[in-house]
Order: C-alpha cells, then sequence, then structure tokens
C-alpha cells in the first residue's frame, strides 16, 4: 500500500451495541485518503489499540469521560483509539520526518491526518508495539505517581490478566513488592498470570466469596490495591486492607461491561470508620491526566530496568479483524492489551 492511491478504509460505528458488543455493530468503510492541512502529518497507521471502553462510550447515551482517551460514538462515527504511525508527509517546520514512527490517537483506520502537537516521537530504537500501545505506562504512573510502591509492600491487582494489571503486576514487583496477587476470571488465565507475570497468587471471580479468597492468600492483609473493577473486589479489597494501605482506583469494569447497561456508575460499599482508623489512603487516578510526562517516565524507566518484561498482548491481523477483535475483547476472552496491526 502506498500513499499515492486514493482511498483507504476506516472502522465505523454502524448501531449502539446492546449487551454484547457484536462485530456487526461496526462497519468498514472506503473512503478518500484524508489530505493534511497547515500544521499536520499524513500517517500511515502500523498498528493500533483496542480498548474495552470502547463499548462505554459507544452505548446510546454515552458522555465524555475525563481519563478515558476515547470519543463518544454515535452510528456513523469513525472509532478512535491509541495507534502508531508512519509519518508519509508532513510540514517542512515540522520536528518529524517521513519515516519517522509516532504515537498518536486516531487508530481503527489506514491512515490518519493528525496535528504535530498529538504526535508523540517514539525512539528510533524498536520498541515492542505492547510496550507503547500498551497500558504499561499506566501501571508505571499509578505505582509510581497515584501511589507508592515501597519494598516489602503486598500488592493486589484486580483485573490482573487485563492490559494494565498485566504490567502492573511486573512493575509492582520490580518497585519493591514482596507479594503480588492478582484477580482474574478462569483457571486458564490464572495460571498465566502466575507462570509468565510472576503472580504470587491469584483469586477466581465467581469461584466464591472474592473477600475470603484474599484472606486466605493474603493473611497479613494488603498494602496497596490497584483496581481496574470496584465492586465486590474494592470491598474485598478494603477489609484486607492494613494500616497505612495506599488505593489507586483506574477503573470500574463492573460498571464498564455490566450485562445489563454500560455506565459510569459502580457503587461499592466500603466502612469509612475503618479508613480513618487503619489511615487508608483512596484515590482516583489517571495516568491521562499527567500525560506526556508521565509516558516519558515510563519509557525511560524501561530502558533502565524494564529488562524481562513480559508484554503481554493478543494481535489480530488486518483492518477487516479489527470488528472481532473488539468483539472478543469486550467478551474477556483476551490476554493483556489487544492490537490490530496492519
Amino acid at each position: 500500500m502506498t500513499h499515492h492511491q486514493a482511498t483507504h478504509r476506516e472502522v465505523r460505528l454502524a448501531s449502539h451495541p446492546g449487551p454484547i458488543f457484536l462485530p456487526e455493530n461496526l462497519e468498514i468503510v472506503e473512503m478518500a485518503l484524508p489530505s493534511p492541512g497547515p500544521g499536520e502529518l499524513l500517517l500511515r497507521n502500523r498498528w493500533f489499540r483496542v480498548s474495552i471502553s470502547t463499548r462505554l462510550m459507544a452505548s446510546p447515551d454515552a458522555q465524555a469521560v475525563e481519563g478515558i482517551p476515547i470519543p463518544t460514538l454515535k452510528p456513523g462515527d469513525t472509532l478512535a483509539d491509541g495507534a502508531i504511525g508512519e509519518v508519509v508527509s508532513c510540514p517542512p517546520d515540522s520536528p518529524f520526518h517521513p519515516g519517522d514512527f509516532v504515537l498518536h490517537p486516531l487508530g481503527w483506520r489506514d491512515y490518519a491526518v493528525v496535528s504535530a502537537g498529538s504526535c508523540t516521537a517514539l525512539p528510533p530504537r524498536r520498541m515492542d508495539p505492547a510496550a507503547l500501545l500498551g497500558h504499561g505506562w499506566t501501571a508505571y504512573a499509578a505505582l509510581t505517581r497515584g501511589v507508592e510502591v515501597r519494598p516489602g509492600d503486598t500488592v493486589f491487582v484486580s483485573s490482573g490478566a487485563g492490559a494494565i494489571g498485566s504490567m502492573a503486576g511486573q512493575i509492582g514487583r520490580k518497585l519493591g513488592a514482596s507479594k503480588v496477587i492478582g484477580s482474574t476470571s478462569t483457571q486458564d488465565k490464572a495460571a498465566w498470570m502466575k507462570a509468565e507475570l510472576g503472580y504470587d497468587a491469584v483469586v477466581l471471580r465467581g469461584q466464591g466469596p472474592i473477600a475470603s479468597q484474599l484472606s486466605q492468600v493474603a493473611p497479613d492483609g494488603i498494602d496497596v490495591f490497584v483496581d481496574m473493577v470496584g465492586g465486590e473486589q474494592l470491598e474485598a479489597a478494603f477489609a484486607r486492607a492494613r494500616d497505612g494501605a495506599r488505593f489507586v482506583l483506574l477503573g470500574a469494569l463492573t460498571a464498564e461491561l455490566n450485562d445489563s447497561h454500560s455506565s459510569i456508575v459502580a457503587p461499592a460499599k466500603i466502612d469509612s470508620f475503618q479508613m480513618i482508623l487503619k489511615d487508608i489512603r483512596m484515590r482516583g487516578y489517571s495516568a491521562d491526566r499527567d500525560g506526556a510526562a508521565a509516558f516519558d517516565d515510563w519509557i525511560t524507566w524501561l530502558w533502565e530496568r524494564g529488562s524481562n518484561l513480559h508484554f503481554a498482548s493478543t494481535v489480530f491481523k488486518g483492518i477487516e479483524n479489527a470488528p472481532k477483535a473488539l468483539h472478543e475483547a469486550c467478551s474477556g476472552k483476551l490476554k493483556g492489551v489487544v492490537l490490530v496491526e496492519l
């Protein structure tokens, strides 16, 4: 495929999803190749990320949510998510050059026109796309900016096989945690988390109360909780919190993947008196608010300390398989970050 061609493909929302995001909720449309304006780059996408949050943003009453870098979607809208693109053309005064690789927010299409200010230059040294498009930087920012992991901590990560959780357990260990516990939905994922990601123990959703499972694997309690789920798992973590425990809340899949209705309402019941008595600190955190600084920290740390990290990903080849990728990601079948390679 060359930039001399006249058309390219992009993926649009065909219809709002029901309880399950189906491939037919999306359509692949052939479009005229976009033309860059002043200060814009023409990029050929090489990889883009497929995020579960797309389901939330495609629901009929979706509203923009700070911290979710995906726009609200109506039928006919082109999807968007993080992508790695190769510069095809750029303004003469641009810091970029044809052939450079950049990180940008307009995936789900073959080619993208993006303002130079929305692009992050990638190092010339080739890195695993999952390290750049994955949520390692989110996990790293959460564990260094959102809370601070200290040597000897017991860290609990909900949704430990997911895009953020698969990195948070490994990074927590490198930051000094002595015990890392995760939660997931299947025995298969649990075995993989222990073998590949280095989790010491895994609790299973749907295999009895999370609180009792957590008390068995963390009899002395937990010091840090990285939460992607909310609900029962947040309540269980709170019940096992040690004095001075630090909680960082990054998502609430109980709401986003609710069987009947995707929403941004995720209730949980916690004992506020215990929060006072145990000096528990709990904060919501979005790495996107720290933006480029958090990402730059991650790249630097990766070069210095990141050897031996396992970048979990599921890769689909070709834009024609992108609808299937989103369907399977929302079904909870996949491990790590979900990528489409073009």
